[in-house]
């Protein structure tokens, strides 16, 4: 943890402070995996850290303060996916690599984040811009990268000029956030998480360049 962390009314907490407070998020964290948002209450995150509710009004001033917090650290570990696009190759076998690897690193962070991001995505459908601004931190993470990427192959004239890079890439994303957050229907499908992948990366690659991929 960086920097000073304050309780609610602007005091410092101390190391045992700082101790506390992340129990209790590690808690509300798990909790989350197993509950509806809604349910989750202060007196259980706070029994299940094994302190009382007046101990967790010290550092939030609610449940939804607390997973803000949450939200706002998946959001900063997030920003890391921009290395799956920024500055990769999209020729050739090189080409298809990236594919396979934004897909599967992007599937991989909503699976590792499934529960807080299932709380944003709820949040920012009901326009809570708080929520709303922390989903659009992590899309825009790959987004942004995505879009310079077909800006590049259209300078190069591998893209038809006639193609919008912003938008084929915000389309990419949120094709891609959408399916992510819902991996598990995908097997009442009968479409296994192994076959899942290179059919997204296949259309990944064709949204990108327009062009077949080489294997």
């Amino acid at each position: 943890m960086t920097g000073q962390v304050r309780t609610v009314d602007g005091r410092v907490a101390g190391r045992r402070g700082q101790a506390t407070r992340q129990k209790l998020l590690d808690c509300l964290g798990e909790m989350l995996s197993s509950s509806p948002y809604r349910d989750v209450k202060v007196i259980d995150v706070a029994r299940r850290a094994g302190t009382s509710p007046a101990t967790f009004y010290q550092y939030f001033p609610d449940v939804e303060g607390a997973v803000l917090e949450l939200a706002e650290s998946m959001a900063k570990d997030g920003a890391a996916l921009s290395d799956l696009v920024a500055d990769r190759s999209w020729a050739g076998k090189s080409g298809w690599r990236t594919a396979e690897e934004f897909v599967d690193g992007f599937l991989a962070f909503w699976r590792k984040n499934d529960a807080i991001l299932r709380v944003v995505d709820l949040g920012a459908a009901e326009g809570d811009k708080r929520f709303y601004k922390i989903r659009m931190k992590v899309l825009n993470s790959v987004n942004q990268p995505l879009t310079e990427s077909i800006k590049e192959l259209q300078a190069k004239g591998r893209v038809d000029k006639e193609v919008n890079p912003a938008a084929t890439a915000g389309a990419l994303v949120m094709m891609l956030a959408s399916v992510a957050s819902h991996q598990k229907g995908f097997q009442t499908w009968g479409v296994k998480q192994a076959e899942l992948k290179p059919n997204l990366a296949l259309l990944v690659h064709l949204g990108v360049t327009g062009r077949k991929p080489t294997r």
